[in-house]
């Protein structure tokens, strides 16, 4: 067996053996995860591919692509948490094979592995693949579709360092397509991202056209070609009203913040710093002097990452919506970078410089001070309880009975143990385990993590109402969240098919001839508001949810 093929399945072992299990060890989160499965739910049960619904509406704030591989899951699997993520994982567990095939390429095998290692270890990458949101699909499709305009430019201008055996065209083609991919799976971005970055290139260049406008042509025209089917057969089924609305909201997502998400204009710098660890601190090295690299397409491929990096950071520090997995795309050049640093330092042709370590030790500690001393917390909950002084559903969180049992906190013992075990592997130049050590044991921190933390996290903050959701699976009632925005109580009612419009209308709900119970739920602080009606009664309350029923008037 060729060494490629041992490292391809060395990858997808070790990705398996992290991403596969325990995906459905905890309930989805509202919104995002639970939006998405309930999307995907829907689109069984209407059998109607084409088109998104949510609580079987049309949502056009989605395309349909990556539904399709959740419902497909589903179809196989069954609904639930595990069928919601696994695409994700096995996106996990390509990604890594497709990094290492890239970086062999460009480099060697060791490259390709030491960009895989960073990928496999680094925080957010690692959650992303155990998740069951879009972005991971939307960013290889992104990451792919500019990863063949970069190889179509190396092929017509002959560029050294590479062997290419497909024509310019061909890698052009297929470029194109996989952006025609990532606008089927999240919107137009995709294809703004990868122009934004042509763009950019071109100016770096000096505004040389270092490529025929009838090329840009045909790379526009094969990622419309993809869209474009699904646009038509959409438009020939039922009209344009859902494509029109469809790019009204990507407009929108733009120009305002979207479901309340703003920050500051920090914020994505910040999410990357400390989500990309270990990785970031490495990436941040590649933007200072270094030895550049020995090859042309090398010292090009660097210039393309950083030129994707600043990209999408700036354009989503712009952007008014602020949300962790905006910047995602950033993932891919920032594992690119670490994996340059990480190379020339196996070389010895860079130091192992003090900041590196300080870094290491400064974002890593923050890592394992939380997970320390969140068991902790959980055990003695009266001392957050003045910080949600002024928040009653966050103070009646803390009521929910999770039990800690304090060993939690031996992930963050471990952590601190990776970090300075591999400080001293780097320091005394054994770069081979300072490498495993830091990458592999970060994996393994995240993994346990997951286990050990989040399903008592989310105990607090959903459960108890997602518990009731699941009570009234198979009762002939309706559900409503009232006071907040939840997807929780279509997925995890199993919501049927809506056959009274009227339930729809909230007011009708609440006043109108019912011809079935009705089941309110708010939070703590809000439920005064249902006092003016007198049928409609509590009946429980738990963990900062309050539950309400109202009955229909027998005749």
């Amino acid at each position: 067996m060729s060494e490629k093929r041992t490292h391809i399945l060395l990858l997808i072992l070790v990705g398996g053996l992290f991403y596969l299990p325990f995906l459905g060890g905890v309930h989805l989160f509202d919104w995002d995860e639970i939006n998405f499965a309930e999307i995907s739910r829907e689109m069984l049960i209407l059998k109607d591919y084409l088109r998104v619904y949510v609580n079987f509406e049309p949502f056009w704030e989605k395309p349909p692509f990556f539904f399709w591989l959740q419902s497909g899951c589903m179809f196989i699997l069954g609904v639930g948490e595990y069928a919601a993520r696994l695409p994700n994982a096995i996106n996990g567990i390509l990604s890594l094979v497709l990094i290492y095939l890239i970086g062999q390429k460009l480099y060697h095998a060791r490259f390709g592995l030491l960009w895989a290692a960073a990928w496999l270890g680094s925080v957010l990458p690692f959650l992303y693949a155990k998740s069951g949101i879009i972005d991971p699909w939307f960013n290889t499709f992104i990451f792919l579709g500019l990863y063949g305009f970069i190889l179509f430019y190396w092929k017509k201008d002959g560029k050294s360092g590479i062997a290419l055996h497909h024509a310019s065209w061909w890698y052009l083609l297929l470029g194109g397509l996989a952006i025609g991919l990532g606008i089927l799976t999240k919107g137009p971005v995709a294809f703004l991202i990868a122009a934004l970055c042509i763009g950019v290139y071109w100016v770096m260049q000096r505004f040389r056209w270092y490529t025929h406008p009838g090329h840009w042509i045909m790379y526009t025209l094969a990622a419309a070609l993809i869209m474009l089917i699904w646009y038509g057969l959409e438009t020939l089924k039922n009209g344009p009203w859902f494509i029109v609305e469809f790019n009204k909201y990507q407009y929108r997502l733009f120009s305002t913040p979207d479901a309340g998400h703003s920050g500051f204009p920090g914020y994505h710098f910040a999410v990357l710093l400390i989500g990309v660890f270990p990785a970031s601190i490495f990436a941040i090295r590649s933007f200072f002097r270094m030895h550049p690299e020995e090859t042309e397409v090398r010292q090009d491929f660097k210039k393309w990452m950083k030129i994707l990096f600043w990209v999408v950071l700036i354009l989503f520090t712009i952007v008014k919506s602020k949300i962790v997995h905006y910047s995602s795309m950033c993932y891919f050049p920032m594992t690119y970078l670490a994996a340059v640093v990480l190379n020339q330092l196996w070389e010895e042709r860079l130091n192992w410089r003090g900041w590196l370590p300080a870094g290491l030790m400064g974002v890593g500690g923050l890592f394992v001070l939380a997970t320390t001393a969140l068991p902790w917390l959980g055990q003695h909950p009266e001392l957050l309880r003045p910080l949600f002084a002024a928040d009653p559903f966050g103070s009646a969180n803390l009521e929910a009975d999770i039990r800690w049992s304090g060993w939690e906190a031996l992930v963050g013992i471990w952590l601190l143990a990776v970090l300075v075990s591999s400080i001293r592997a780097f320091k005394r130049k054994d770069n081979r385990n300072g490498v495993i050590i830091l990458f592999l044991g970060t994996s393994v921190f995240v993994f346990f993590t997951l286990i050990a933390t989040i399903r008592n996290i989310e105990g607090y903050s959903q459960r108890a109402a997602i518990e009731f959701y699941e009570a009234r699976q198979g009762e002939d009632c309706y559900v409503q969240p009232v006071g907040f925005k939840s997807y929780a109580h279509l997925f995890y009612t199993q919501k049927p098919k809506v056959t009274n419009p009227e339930s729809y209308d909230q007011h009708w709900l609440l006043t109108g001839p019912i011809d079935k119970p009705v089941y309110f739920v708010t939070k703590v602080g809000k439920e005064d508001r249902f006092y003016e009606y007198n049928d409609i009664q509590e009946i429980g309350r738990k963990n900062g949810f309050v539950f309400l029923k109202r009955e229909p008037v027998s005749r």
